[in-house]
């Protein structure tokens, strides 16, 4: 290892620091990490070594006797707990079924660590697989930092999942999850699951990291670039001459603050494109340029800052200086300050998925809720923003109601007999199916139902107070259900436990509309298991339309009159006990044309063919 640079004994003070400033916050302490790596790629043999010298800080009130690193290569081989499970479970991940199985000895994924050593003292460990374990040589004691010391060698796997060599579409290398990655201890303790295609958490810390590779190979990724004038490649500043590179190798030297993991990408073969924002942000395009890739990545440059600049206005400003978009993986995938993504695509499929990934930066990279204990916190938040995001920056998005896809998904869940509660460990689900359809769409409708029960406008203020409450600090589904209940002023507990700690389902009904003389009474029946509030809008003869407004009890208060929408008339409460709920309206039978349960179509109710009385001849 060389001697600790300028640059990480700068981390390492940082390190000292956090534990008296953000990552140490009292209501939510967090853990923090500062790594400086040095690796050496052999892009012949697919090989890779490299050293880590970790300074890790122990925020938590706890005594720690124990460490755990994450391996996640070693999933890539036969027999591997990701293998067995991709060729059991029904519904396998088509990029996956049995391809870990087949892998040839040079095309299988590994990650060994040969040394391990804490303040100078080795360190007894194990490796089980894709987690290494280790016992300290003395226990880590609250509030201090000890530094960590690691060599380790690894091979690049065939690209299967996420990451690896070769892909489809001929890039080289897609190297995410690729180091020993010391594993998150927090309030719960520690996380230190085993890889088998799920998702991912971290400790967020400072990464230095410099990458030894052909000098042929163009890289981008995680991190701020530092040596760029040495680099070339559309990298260094404007007018700088580079230099002539001596010998068959170039270092690329990157340095990330305050993020959860590294990812970088490697190819000879890529275009690089910089677009420098007005805000001062640099968006990083890296491509394989052909026909099938050319003409959709060049638009793609209007749409990366354009979502990027929607984002910082409705949902948090981005706190980062870059945003690399680079081709690869085998399908979408994020990290910090980047994503990976297959590039051949259409225009509406590649600004789609670009921007599903970019608005992971938000949930799954700043505000790190556990991913793969609250999987829909990320991947349903973010789909939730990302459909507000495609119908403001892409015009050829349907016009209508942006979160359309998200229902249906939901629906068909909901209807399936698949459905397992949004509380099931990510690895858990018994069904892929069933994950991606609790995770992105029931996820998404977590807000869509919060927007419905709160109003749309105390939904966007609390998601911006979510933001600005929870960065950095790991929030989990009481976090965000108190921000909520603090701008709206309204108790919501009863949702969470509905919503995300069972399957039951919303289904309201206008079982009868009868006269009663002068007066109309209206009989709704609740039919599916969870209560939620009701609009009920009533539409006469003339055109006109009135409102009628049941909050439950158990919510304690009522969201405001929409002001663009029919004047509410009444206000009764209705207790979820009740299955059946009576209204009498001052008004008679014959002056009213139409009346809906929810005209908005905000409420999840799975059945809307009984939401509506029509009273036309």
């Amino acid at each position: 290892m060389r001697r600790l640079n300028g640059l990480f004994y700068g981390m390492l003070i940082t390190a000292f620091g956090i534990c008296q400033a953000s990552f140490g916050q009292e209501d939510r302490w967090q853990q923090s990490v500062s790594y400086q790596m040095e690796v050496d790629m052999d892009v012949v043999s697919n090989q890779y070594t490299g050293k880590q010298t970790i300074a890790y800080t122990n925020n938590s009130p706890d005594t720690l006797y124990r460490v755990f690193f994450h391996l996640y290569y070693n999933a890539f081989q036969p027999n591997s707990m990701m293998d067995v499970r991709s060729r059991t479970i029904v519904d396998p991940d088509r990029r996956v079924t049995d391809r870990i199985s087949k892998l040839k000895p040079n095309e299988v994924g590994y990650l060994n660590v040969s040394q391990l050593k804490m303040n100078g003292l080795d360190v007894s460990f194990e490796q089980v697989e894709t987690v290494l374990e280790g016992d300290l040589p003395h226990p880590i004691l609250p509030h201090t930092t000890v530094l960590f010391e690691t060599s380790f060698d690894g091979q690049v796997p065939l690209q299967v999942r996420r990451s690896g060599r070769d892909s489809e579409e001929g890039v080289r290398y897609s190297m995410s999850q690729w180091y020993p990655k010391i594993s998150n201890y927090d309030y719960q303790g520690w996380h230190a699951n085993p890889y088998v295609g799920r998702e991912f958490y971290g400790i967020w810390g400072d990464f230095d990291v410099s990458i030894s590779i052909d000098k042929t190979y163009i890289l981008g990724g995680t991190g701020y670039l530092q040596n760029s004038n040495e680099i070339g490649h559309g990298y260094e500043d404007p007018g700088v001459t580079v230099p002539e590179i001596d010998g068959e190798k170039l270092t690329w030297h990157f340095y990330a603050p305050r993020v959860h993991d590294f990812m970088w990408a490697a190819d000879p073969k890529y275009t690089h494109d910089r677009i420098e924002m007005d805000n001062g942000i640099t968006v990083h395009h890296l491509y394989i340029k052909n026909s099938q890739t050319a003409p959709n990545w060049e638009k793609l440059k209007s749409y990366t800052p354009a979502a990027i600049t929607y984002m910082s206005e409705h949902f948090g400003e981005y706190p980062y200086k870059q945003f690399s978009v680079i081709q690869g993986g085998d399908g979408g995938m994020e990290y910090p300050m980047s994503t990976l993504i297959t590039g051949q695509r259409t225009l509406g499929s590649l600004v789609g998925v670009m921007v599903h990934e970019l608005i992971h930066s938000w949930f799954h990279g700043v505000l790190g809720s556990n991913e793969s204990l609250y999987s829909w916190m990320d991947e349903g938040f973010t789909t939730y923003a990302g459909n507000l995001t495609m119908a403001n920056i892409f015009s050829d998005v349907p016009s209508g109601f942006p979160h359309r896809g998200s229902y249906a998904g939901y629906e068909r869940l909901a209807t399936s007999g698949l459905e397992e509660p949004l509380s099931t460990h990510a690895d858990h689900f018994n069904t892929n199916f069933a994950y991606g359809s609790a995770a992105y769409s029931k996820g998404s409708l977590f807000l869509s139902q919060l927007e419905y029960i709160m109003g749309e406008g105390h939904l966007a203020k609390g998601m911006l107070r979510y933001w600005n409450t929870w960065k950095f600090k790991h929030p989990n589904v009481n976090d965000v259900i108190r921000v909520m209940e603090k701008q709206s002023g309204l108790e919501l507990d009863w949702f969470k436990e509905y919503w995300v700690f069972s399957t039951k389902t919303i289904d309201y009904a206008i079982s009868d509309v009868s006269a009663s003389g002068q007066q109309t009474k209206i009989t709704l029946e609740r039919i599916g298991l969870m209560p939620m509030p009701i609009d009920l809008v009533v539409t006469y003869t003339d055109g006109s339309q009135e409102q009628i407004y049941l909050p439950l009890v158990i919510q304690r208060g009522q969201k405001p009159e929409k002001a663009d929408g029919p004047k509410r008339i009444l206000t009764e409460r209705w207790p979820w006990t009740n299955e059946q709920k009576e209204i009498l309206l001052d008004r008679p039978l014959a002056n009213i044309q139409s009346i809906e349960i929810d005209p908005s179509l905000l409420m999840a109710d799975i059945d809307r063919s009984n939401n509506v009385f029509s009273n036309e001849k």
